[in-house]
């Protein structure tokens, strides 16, 4: 099998998005939201908290050019599975830490995967691992967000970071 998918939620997708998109066998990187109530929900529904939603990216990749282990390694390093519902100055459940998986395979290396870095943290890692189920797509304007938007103060104050953090730390992992 050359394509799998499963959905990250590591904070605001505009960050995760800018990331995963740097990666080499990387198909897609699309920002939406996963879990929650609503149909088809907006950001602005989403933004209450209320939905039961979380901010995900879904990514279609080639494991035969970046395995899923690489993939949890990058998802990890960019965002803290220990604060649930916040990222930073981003608040909310829609901020919550997650793993929506399409394979029993991927279940079971992110559960090992967790086990394996939970003595790196002070606290515990509170993160959602759960099947995929429904993936809303955000809206347009919340596409490539940061590559449409590098001059905007979030993405150079929170963003860049974490793109100059995987330049560093994943070079061979990078297109």
């Amino acid at each position: 099998m050359d394509k799998e998918t499963v959905l990250l939620g590591g904070g605001c997708f505009w960050c995760t998005e800018a990331v995963f998109t740097m990666l080499k066998g990387i198909y897609s990187v699309a920002p939406g939201y996963a879990g929650g109530q609503v149909e088809k929900p907006t950001y602005e529904q989403v933004s209450t908290g209320n939905t039961g939603h979380i901010e995900v990216i879904k990514i279609e990749y080639n494991p035969n050019k970046i395995a899923f282990e690489e993939l949890l390694q990058v998802f990890f390093e960019t965002h803290d599975p220990t604060t649930p519902n916040r990222q930073g100055n981003d608040v909310g459940p829609q901020y919550h830490s997650a793993v929506f998986y399409t394979t029993d395979r991927q279940k079971e290396k992110t559960e090992h995967y967790i086990k394996m870095i939970a003595g790196k943290y002070q606290k515990p890692i509170v993160i959602t691992v759960a099947p995929f189920k429904t993936f809303w797509p955000a809206e347009d304007y919340h596409q490539k967000y940061y590559e449409n938007h590098k001059d905007a103060g979030y993405c150079q104050v929170i963003i860049d970071p974490k793109v100059e953090k995987i330049r560093h730390q994943f070079k061979d992992l990078l297109k």
